[in-house]
């Protein structure tokens, strides 16, 4: 299933911003320094599975259910 990587980017940063655009470019530059830059994912990009195991980790290091 294509587009998965980017529907949990956005799941991440929209539950952890919750509209404060400060708080989406924190967490854009968290996901940056764990290497996944979420500019670089469409929802036509293919899935990988160790992107997605750290998309996951990180939800829970910022106590977030996705």
């Amino acid at each position: 299933m294509a587009g998965k990587i980017k529907l949990l980017i956005d799941q991440i940063i929209e539950k952890r911003a919750k509209g404060n655009p400060l708080l989406a470019d924190m967490t854009k530059t968290k996901m940056i320094m764990k290497g996944i830059d979420p500019n670089q994912y469409s929802p036509s990009s293919p899935d990988d599975s160790s992107i997605i195991e750290k998309l996951t980790n990180l939800a829970k290091e910022l106590k977030l259910s996705i």
